[in-house]
C-alpha cells in the first residue's frame, strides 16, 4: 500500500489576545515523515476538544501535566485512528484501531508505545474519546459516592458532567442536581441522563437556586467550573460532605485573563466545622483507573445504562473553529472532529 507523502495539521498561528478564535489557527499540509525503526504510522478517524487546550494556549499556568502551547506549534489531545504500518516484531498490526495524543491532525507517527490498542468493549470505539474517566474517577474515588447521597454536578452538560449524572446513580446517589447555562439542555439532561434537578446560570442567584433544589444540602460535589457554582455548593455542604474538584471552567472558559486561573471564595469555618473535604482529582493518583472506566463503561452501555453524549464536528478543515464552540456551549456532552 502506498503510503501517504502528505498530511494535514491544526496549528496555532497566533497568541489570542482574549478567547481563541478560529482566526488564531490554520490547517496546514505538511510532508509526512516515514515511520523510523520502532514507530508506527496512524491515520487518524477522530479526535477530542478539550477545554484544557485554552490553558495550554494561554501559557499562564504551571505543573500542568501537559505541555503549552505557542504559536506555531500543532495542537494535540486524545485521538482515534487506524494503524497504517507498525514494525513487524510489536503488538500492532495495519487495521488496527488505537488511542494517542496525537489529535488534531489526519496521521501521526510516533513509537509504538504511545498508541494504546481498541479492545471489544465498547459498542462504538469513538466512545473511547469520552473524558467520563474524571466523572467516573471523582465520583467513585476522590468523593467515594455512597447509597443516598445527594449529589451536584456542575457543567453538567460538558464532556464530563453529560456522563456524571448516570455514573452518580449507578453508584447510589438518591438524587442528582447539574448546572447549566440553557434551559434547553437543561430539559435534556433530566429527561435523558439521570438528573432530577438542573439549576440553569443567568436566572435567580444560584445560591438560592441551589438551596431550592437541596433543601437538606448536598453530600457530593463533582465539581468542573469553580467560581461561584464552589461557593455556593460549600455553603450548602452537609457535614462530611466530599469535594471532587475535575476542572475549572469558569476561569479557562473567561474572556478575560488567559484561562490558567479560576478564583473562588470560600469560608474556611462551616468547612473546617462540618468536616467537609475538598480534593482535586488527577488521574496519576489512581493507578488503573482507566482500565476500570473502560470495563464497567463498555459493560453499562452494552446494558443500555449509559450513552455517550457528544457533538460530532465533521472534517479537519471544521476543527479551527471547534475550540470556539466549546467555549461558546454549543454542544452538548463531548465534542469530537
Amino acid at each position: 500500500m502506498a503510503l501517504p507523502a502528505t498530511t494535514r495539521v491544526v496549528r496555532l498561528t497566533a497568541d489570542p489576545a482574549g478567547l481563541p478564535e478560529p482566526g488564531h489557527f490554520a490547517v496546514v499540509e505538511e510532508p509526512l515523515p516515514a515511520p523510523g525503526p520502532g514507530e508506527v504510522l496512524v491515520r487518524n478517524r477522530a479526535f477530542l476538544v478539550f477545554p484544557g487546550l485554552r490553558t495550554l494556549i494561554g501559557r499562564e499556568a504551571g505543573g500542568l501535566p501537559l505541555p503549552p502551547i505557542r504559536p506555531g506549534d500543532a495542537l494535540f489531545g486524545p485521538a482515534l485512528g487506524e494503524v497504517l504500518t507498525a514494525p513487524s516484531d510489536g503488538p500492532l498490526r495495519p487495521g488496527d484501531l488505537v488511542t494517542h495524543m496525537h489529535g488534531w491532525r489526519e496521521h501521526a507517527v510516533a513509537d509504538a508505545t504511545a498508541f494504546t490498542p481498541v479492545g471489544a468493549g465498547l459498542p462504538d470505539p469513538v466512545a473511547l474519546l469520552s473524558p467520563g474517566v474524571a466523572a467516573y474517577g471523582g465520583l467513585a474515588r476522590t468523593a467515594g459516592v455512597r447509597e443516598g447521597d445527594v449529589v451536584l454536578v456542575t457543567g453538567a452538560a460538558g464532556a464530563v458532567g453529560s456522563l456524571a449524572g448516570r455514573v452518580a446513580r449507578l453508584l447510589g446517589a438518591a438524587r442528582v442536581i447539574g448546572t447549566t447555562g440553557s434551559p434547553a439542555k437543561a430539559a435534556r439532561l433530566t429527561a435523558e441522563f439521570g438528573y432530577d434537578a438542573v439549576l440553569v446560570r443567568g436566572g435567580r442567584p444560584f445560591a438560592e437556586q441551589l438551596a431550592g433544589a437541596a433543601p437538606d444540602g448536598i453530600d457530593v460535589l463533582l465539581d468542573t467550573v469553580g467560581g461561584e457554582q464552589l461557593t455556593a455548593a460549600a455553603a450548602a455542604a452537609r457535614p462530611g460532605a466530599r469535594f471532587a474538584l475535575v476542572g475549572a471552567l469558569s476561569g479557562q472558559l473567561a474572556p478575560d485573563g488567559r484561562g490558567g486561573t479560576a478564583p473562588t471564595v470560600l469560608d474556611g469555618l462551616p468547612l473546617i466545622v462540618k468536616g467537609v473535604t475538598l480534593r482535586g482529582f488527577r488521574g496519576a493518583d489512581h493507578p488503573g483507573l482507566d482500565a476500570e472506566w473502560r470495563e464497567r463503561f463498555g459493560a453499562w452501555l452494552r446494558a443500555g445504562l449509559i450513552s455517550f453524549p457528544h457533538t460530532r464536528i465533521a472534517g479537519i478543515d471544521r476543527a479551527p473553529a471547534a475550540l470556539r464552540r466549546l467555549i461558546d456551549g454549543d454542544a452538548f456532552g463531548a465534542l469530537i472532529v
